[in-house]
């Protein structure tokens, strides 16, 4: 077992004992010390539920329901603003699908520059290994290449780092998260990472400080040197229009329909099969990481989403690809696939190239009420989506 897989056990049991052990906590204490990043092994401070929220093994209502047993909602606001933070991200992705696309055609022209340019690579690749000279940076490289995760401040300062002192683009940085994080998320890692270059909030940088980083640290980097001292907002073109979330056709399947469910990399869950009445006769999964990145991906990530399945969901089928999904469906003889909605990535296509074809029988998506009535929320910034949470745990949470 990696280490990435001794920190976060892909089991529902891990999932859930890790959210009791925390949400007492999540009150003045995670207030004063969220902050901290205190290194690999020591990361008490915040919850580490991230790598569980991203398969949906739990959600937002789930971990809300959690801390707010154990306290008011004012004690526990801060904690309760992140955990919600991933669902404006989504949100905020859904209706701008287009910063996603554009982000892969950046990535892939990227990846024939790093072939071509050997100052780019080797920049790059010093980057990647925890090799450029720069104490804390490098440390962070070599914690996520073993981990599979960061705390959130040391990510803000990885990639600004990354950005302004190193020189290095982005979307290169983005890939690098996503290839490692168990938590890779298409929506919150690349637009965190626009946030960080300038982007998001167009004009609004973050910039690594040295006193910053000895701070919150607890002193385990003190007088770095080196670092950027301006961080000037890279230049990119203004997000696209808001779109309207797509509508997704109800379900359409008839009494004695042979169904099939399909889980995947974006959502573990599937809580729609008890009211829709479907009794699945087969059970698959398909795991699309790899799909995000031209290079490789850890191999520890797709272990972790695909071990995690298999606890979800004891004899599910493991599917490598859209060949296998027909290949599944034609040996149960579905006459039906249902499969939880794919938010904007890697999976999102690979349903799209499913619907497209007539290998497999009628594909339908179920999209869980909590996004459903959370993400058309996300239209501008996250201080007017913060208005809506209160209403969104008494929703789901209470």
């Amino acid at each position: 077992m990696t280490d990435a897989l001794h920190s976060f056990p892909p089991t529902l049991d891990a999932a859930t004992e890790r959210l009791a052990a925390f949400a007492p906590r999540a009150g003045s204490e995670y207030a004063r010390k969220r902050n901290f990043d205190l290194g690999p092994g020591a990361h008490s401070h915040v919850s580490t539920l991230s790598p569980y929220l991203r398969m949906k093994v739990l959600d937002e209502a789930d971990v809300s329901r959690a801390v707010l047993s154990r306290m008011n909602a004012e004690d526990a606001e801060k904690f309760l603003m992140e955990v919600w933070w991933r669902t404006y991200w989504k949100g905020w992705m859904e209706q701008r699908p287009a910063v996603w696309a554009s982000y892969l055609d950046d990535l892939g022209r990227l990846h024939n520059e790093v072939q071509t340019q050997s100052g780019m690579r080797q920049r790059w690749e010093a980057a990647c290994l925890g090799d450029t000279g720069i104490a804390p940076f490098d440390a962070w490289a070599r914690e996520l290449a073993t981990t599979g995760y960061l705390h959130n401040h040391a990510r803000m300062w990885f990639a600004s780092i990354w950005i302004f002192t190193l020189g290095l683009p982005w979307q290169l940085g983005a890939d690098f998260f996503l290839r490692h994080l168990l938590d890779g998320d298409a929506a919150v890692n690349t637009l965190s990472w626009r946030w960080v270059a300038g982007i998001q909030t167009q004009g609004k940088t973050y910039l690594a400080r040295p006193d910053n980083i000895a701070k919150f640290t607890d002193g385990r980097f003190v007088g770095v040197q080196g670092l950027a001292t301006e961080a000037p907002p890279v230049q990119a073109p203004k997000p696209p229009e808001r779109q309207p979330i797509p509508e997704i056709a109800a379900y359409a399947g008839a009494p004695g329909d042979r169904v099939g469910l399909l889980l995947h990399s974006d959502d573990l869950g599937a809580p729609f099969l008890g009211p829709l009445g479907i009794d699945p006769v087969s059970v698959g999964y398909i795991d699309t990481t790899d799909a995000q990145s031209p290079w490789d991906v850890a191999p520890f990530v797709p272990e972790f989403r695909t071990r995690l399945a298999q606890e979800a969901s004891p004899g599910a089928v493991i599917l490598s690809d859209a060949q296998a999904v027909a290949d599944w469906a034609s040996e149960h003889r579905l006459d039906h696939v249902v499969t939880p909605h794919a938010p904007v990535g890697s999976t999102r296509a690979l349903l799209r190239k499913l619907r497209k074809g007539d290998a497999v029988p009628p594909l339908s998506e179920v999209r869980r009420e909590i996004d459903t009535v959370a993400w058309p929320h996300a239209k501008a910034g996250f201080f007017k989506f913060k208005a809506h949470i209160p209403d969104l745990i008494d929703q789901f949470a209470r």
